[in-house]
């Protein structure tokens, strides 16, 4: 998937395994897990479903992914991550386990 780290239009195909991880992740903030430690992430969608924003701390470290995606098409993605590399924002996305949701009692 080299082709799919760039910072230019993506091919949705490239990113499908990225897209269909990051559509599992709720809007608004949840934690869990990447690469066994505790992170906190919070998911913004706009209204029209354009542009995905993400914005992740590790909980207790220093630690942090940030990115922006748009949807040019159906078949076309924008990739920005907030100064960190696209690899890096990917495997985030297809490594971070949200904790399973609590019921109140």
């Amino acid at each position: 998937m080299p082709g799919a780290m760039t910072n230019d239009a993506l091919l949705a195909s490239e990113l499908s395994d990225f897209e269909h991880a990051l559509a599992k992740l709720s809007d608004g903030y949840s934690e869990g897990r990447f690469q066994d430690r505790p992170w906190g992430v919070t998911v913004k969608r706009s209204p029209d479903e354009k542009r995905v924003w993400l914005y992740g701390e590790e909980l207790g470290g220093a630690d942090i992914v940030s990115f922006n995606l748009y949807v040019l098409s159906e078949a076309s993605l924008v990739l920005k991550p907030c100064e960190m590399s696209s690899s890096k924002v990917i495997d985030f996305v297809l490594g971070f386990m949200p904790a399973p949701m609590q019921q109140p009692v």
